[in-house]
């Protein structure tokens, strides 16, 4: 069993049950539980997108934290707030305690996200792209799961919040329970005897080294820019493709099914090729195919087009996603992986929360228009476009230094 159950498996199911748990809270059961509590429109917004601005905020403390401290402390933080905070809604009464709970159950992703990635890499140096591909996998199969498991518990329990958010916290619990049995990221004896004005001056130097490494911030915001256009995509497709192409909710839900499962199964193998190839001819590649297709999504009308231009979209965050975090860690020094995990989901927070704002302005903007979509997304497609451009002229590729781990 323990040959089976190695600690990258341990990684990988952790991190299934965390994003499980976190995302059933979040779709699509908080939308209902803030609109059942008398929140307007645009306060639900705030309240879905509560979580991911704590992601802004603490990714970076948190991953540089973790190259002080040890990744094991970080993890067992992010645990908790996986395991505690949904027994919260319990008592939650009207919609601004929503949102302030929301702020404070984003803690979750924020300190496990870049922790636990940095904890893979490292696991490994070589064929570090791959496993970063089959645990990102991991992580969304969590995601995928999460709407069903939350639309059925909805139905079967009337909107019966206090047994929903029981069962979050169960899965939390699990979480946390896994947590505490990682075989990883046990502080070093150097990181345990550090004084604390030493430790101090090393948090804030390896932010320091980070945030002036110019190739992992611009590798960064290639990953934003995509995700700026999935912020896009996700958040006004539903309603492009029932009001303007004709297609009802089940349909919506095979288009962007067939975006995730593409995304979710090949990211193993587009990880894998980054190693054999290098990361930045991937980079470039999904780049580049995520922002062909974009644009063409607001002029297609069939459902058979639209399916296979969302797998497509898929098929292109499946190519960048593992390849730039694989190459923000082959950008950082040995050790600093947490910091420089932190930049970059920080940075990648910033993008998937400006995606569907700016887009919602564009399509004020263009309301006047027959489709206001097709401009809409024609400026976000321009947006990725330049980021590719400045990725392409601005990061070096890396080589892979042997080593016997991987």
């Amino acid at each position: 069993m323990r040959r089976i159950l190695t600690p990258f498996l341990m990684l990988c199911l952790t991190g299934l049950t965390a994003r499980l748990g976190y995302q059933i809270a979040r779709s699509p059961v908080l939308p209902q539980f803030a609109k059942d509590l008398g929140a307007a429109p645009e306060l639900i917004g705030l309240i879905l997108g509560a979580s991911t601005i704590t992601g802004v905020f603490i990714k970076l403390p948190a991953g540089a934290l973790s190259d002080v401290l040890g990744r094991r402390r970080m993890l067992l933080l992010g645990g908790l707030f996986f395991a505690v905070p949904p027994f919260l809604y319990l008592a939650i009464s009207n919609p601004y305690l929503l949102l302030s709970l929301r702020f404070l159950h984003g803690f979750a992703t924020a300190v496990f996200s870049p922790v636990a990635s940095a904890a893979v890499a490292d696991l490994f140096d070589r064929n570090r792209g791959e496993r970063l591909g089959w645990f990102a996998s991991f992580n969304e199969m969590g995601s995928a799961i999460a709407p069903v498991v939350g639309g059925l518990l909805l139905t079967a329990t009337h909107n019966d919040y206090q047994v929903i958010y029981l069962i979050i916290g169960a899965i939390g619990v699990v979480t946390l329970l896994l947590v505490l049995l990682l075989p990883v990221g046990m502080p070093t004896g150097a990181q345990a005897t550090l004084p604390e004005g030493q430790r101090r001056r090393q948090f804030t130097r390896g932010i320091a080294e980070v945030v002036s490494n110019r190739s992992i911030l611009v590798a960064s915001g290639a990953e934003s820019a995509m995700f700026f256009g999935v912020g896009a995509l996700v958040g006004f497709l539903p309603l492009y493709a029932t009001q303007k192409a004709g297609l009802n909710n089940s349909q919506v839900g095979v288009i962007l099914g067939a975006q995730l499962i593409v995304a979710m199964g090949s990211k193993p193998l587009t990880g894998r090729l980054s190693d054999r190839l290098g990361r930045k001819p991937l980079i470039l590649a999904g780049l580049l195919l995520c922002t062909a297709v974009l644009p063409l999504i607001p002029l297609t009308r069939s459902l058979t087009l639209l399916t296979a231009e969302g797998a497509l979209f898929g098929l292109g965050m499946a190519i960048v996603t593992p390849s730039t975090t694989a190459l923000v860690t082959d950008l950082s020094k040995a050790g600093g992986y947490g910091a420089a995990l932190g930049v970059f989901g920080t940075i990648w927070d910033v993008g998937e929360a400006l995606g569907p704002i700016v887009a919602g302005a564009l399509l004020g903007a263009f309301a006047a228009s027959e489709n206001a979509y097709a401009p809409a997304y024609a400026l976000v497609a321009a947006v990725m476009a330049l980021a590719t451009v400045g990725f392409l002229l601005l990061v070096r590729d890396t080589s892979q230094k042997p080593s016997s781990k991987g």
